[in-house]
């Protein structure tokens, strides 16, 4: 899975971003100096949450033969502060017909969401750094013709 953050042409901080053919604006609000053209890189992790929340119980009802109607995932992010954690509240809201056990078992579905399983789990990142010579800030500071090169961290 691959997503690239391309900065927006005279904006600040916004970005597009691209998603296999999908592309969507990320940017931070006024308050914080963005233009509100699109979600912060937080409200997309929340997002991101959400959805797979509710998809994922939607795919189990759908293959349990259920049909549970509706399903509303709300997630509400605090990040983390000095000696607290990051915490998400996860709201599932369910139909009023699902049973009791159809409400249960969802519950632990939704917990086993792909996303919020990697949000629990150990995460490790593989940064790099790589010096492209065709950008405009590239052009600025080496006027000689710049090799590509690039440097790892892990």
């Amino acid at each position: 899975m691959k997503a690239t953050a391309h900065r927006s042409s005279g904006r600040t901080f916004s970005h597009s971003v691209e998603i296999r053919d999908h592309q969507l604006v990320v940017d931070e609000s006024v308050e914080i100096g963005g233009g509100d053209e699109g979600p912060s890189p937080q409200e997309l992790l929340a997002a991101s949450l959400a959805s797979c929340t509710a998809i994922t119980m939607e795919m189990y009802a759908q293959r349990k033969g259920w049909d549970i109607g509706t399903v509303q995932v709300a997630v509400d992010y605090t990040p983390a502060e000095r000696g607290c954690p990051t915490k998400f509240s996860v709201d599932l809201r369910l139909p009023a017909g699902c049973t009791q056990e159809q409400r249960e078992r969802l519950q632990v579905i939704a917990a086993k969401c792909p996303v919020h399983r990697m949000l629990e789990g150990e995460v490790i990142f593989e940064d790099r750094v790589t010096i492209c010579p065709d950008s405009p800030a590239a052009e600025r500071s080496h006027p000689k013709p710049a090799l590509h090169a690039t440097l790892s961290h892990s």
